[in-house]
């Protein structure tokens, strides 16, 4: 499967209906509509700078409307149902934006026109963009049924129930795609009636170099009652990954119906979201995280050269500091920031700072106060490493200090880093692992409570800070 192929071919054909659409819908307008408003005069037809320029810049206003509804996320997965309502909604939104930015001048005969034009343009974009869409969709799921795509999956549980379910979707008439690579085990002791069918990986211990290993794009938990007490710690470590979960629904889940399922001819599987923002409010977190760090490297820019004048002429050593980090899904990152420390504060043993720590030097203080150290992570952000907003970055030798004590900590790796965060608006920098921890709880919170108008919150906060140059 080629994910980048797959999201260019809908990209190229949203485009190219949005501008069919629109071609179309200009002629409408100047064949039909104009027309009535000259009482049936003969208008000349030309193709004015109007019409070229809406040749682009519609288009790209589709594009753009449909990334932040978040239609090109997990495009092999999709349903032509669904896609259908998603379709319709966004075409009437779009339209509606369309009418009113473009279409209010127009020259009309009567306010009837004005109807006309919009149902016109609906038809010519949703029709348009549908039919593409359908096809492209329809030679999707004809491959997925056909055995000709399938996502690599690892079945977590090795009993009957593991068996049952590997034998039900395997026997499918209308498989849904799943490609098992084989399965683990929770117990080395258990009686694997599973490893007849698929080979056995591992234990449980060793699920995250099995997921890199066989590049597994969805876990199945086939857990026997008595293996849930172990369900957490499954969770915990596979939650922070661009996985999908499913999971096998208890009696008590079906009677209470708390189960969602959108699967008629596979197992009664429940998915178990590892999604923390809806689709739209991700993709305008990231949208915003781009433009407001462009517009923050902009205005800081003069603010930056002064800043790296003086960090250059009162201390030896280079004007930025690169540190490796863990970032989203436990990956590694270089954070950037300007040096607030002595040149090698460290000598390759990591430490971290305290208020009163002399390797802090005279402008250092300053940075750290004002949070101004932190410029050069907008760059981070630009690269996808960061986020504006988001529980701070550690390095692994803290990381792992942390999880013996918190083991949930490894949950934050769900988000991206970020700039600020509300652990960092309550305590600052911490000092040592204790501060980490008591840091921690609002990390959690934020987690768990996780919007666009948390992050606003936050960022004002911020910047309160760093203008009264109380931070730590």
């Amino acid at each position: 499967m080629n994910k980048s192929w797959q999201t260019a071919k809908y990209l190229f054909f949203d485009f190219f209906a949005a501008a069919l659409a629109w071609a179309s819908f200009f002629v409408y307008r100047k064949e039909i509509i104009e027309p009535q408003y000259f009482n049936g005069w003969d208008v000349p037809f030309e193709l004015t700078t109007q019409f070229y320029l809406g040749l682009i810049f519609i288009p790209a206003f589709w594009i753009t409307f449909y990334y932040i509804v978040g239609f090109y996320n997990n495009i092999y997965r999709r349903s032509r149902l669904l896609e259908l309502g998603q379709t319709f909604a966004t075409s009437v939104v779009g339209v509606v934006i369309i009418f009113f930015a473009f279409l209010l001048d127009d020259w009309i005969g009567s306010y009837k026109n004005y109807y006309n034009s919009i149902f016109t343009l609906f038809s010519l974009h949703f029709g348009l963009t549908y039919l593409f869409r359908l096809v492209l969709t329809t030679q999707t799921v004809h491959k997925i049924h056909k055995r000709k795509i399938g996502f690599n999956t690892l079945i977590i549980g090795s009993n009957e129930k593991a068996l049952k379910v590997y034998n039900e979707m395997s026997s499918q008439v209308r498989p849904a795609g799943n490609k098992f690579v084989g399965f683990i085990e929770l117990d080395k002791n258990s009686d694997s009636v599973l490893s007849e069918q698929l080979p056995m990986l591992g234990h449980i211990k060793d699920i995250i170099n099995i997921l890199d290993k066989e590049n597994i794009e969805e876990v199945i938990l086939a857990l026997e009652t008595k293996e849930h007490d172990q369900l957490s710690e499954i969770l915990t470590i596979i939650e922070n990954r661009q996985i999908t979960i499913w999971g096998i629904p208890d009696l008590y889940d079906l009677l209470s119906g708390m189960t969602k399922t959108n699967t008629i001819f596979g197992s009664p599987l429940i998915k178990i979201s590892n999604g923390l923002m809806p689709g739209w409010q991700a993709n305008v977190k990231r949208l915003l995280d781009v433009v407001f760090s462009c517009i923050a490297l902009i205005l800081f820019f003069p603010v930056f050269i002064v800043l790296a004048v003086i960090i250059k002429t009162s201390s030896k050593g280079p004007i930025i500091y690169k540190q490796q980090r863990v970032g989203r899904y436990g990956k590694p990152f270089n954070i950037y920031k300007l040096r607030s420390m002595v040149a090698d504060a460290e000598n390759g043993s990591p430490a971290l700072s305290s208020e009163n720590d002399a390797r802090i030097t005279g402008i250092g203080r300053y940075l750290r106060k004002t949070h101004l150290d932190e410029i050069p992570q907008f760059f981070n952000v630009i690269m996808g490493t960061m986020s504006l907003v988001g529980p701070r970055p550690e390095r692994e030798f803290f990381i792992k200090q942390i999880l013996e004590r918190a083991p949930h900590y490894a949950h934050l790796h769900k988000l991206r880093p970020g700039i600020t965060s509300w652990g960092q608006v309550k305590y600052g920098y911490a000092s040592n692992v204790d501060e980490m921890l008591e840091r921690l709880t609002y990390d959690m919170m934020y987690l768990k409570n996780i919007s666009l108008y948390i992050d606003f919150k936050i960022l004002i906060y911020t910047v309160m800070v760093s203008v009264k140059g109380n931070g730590k």
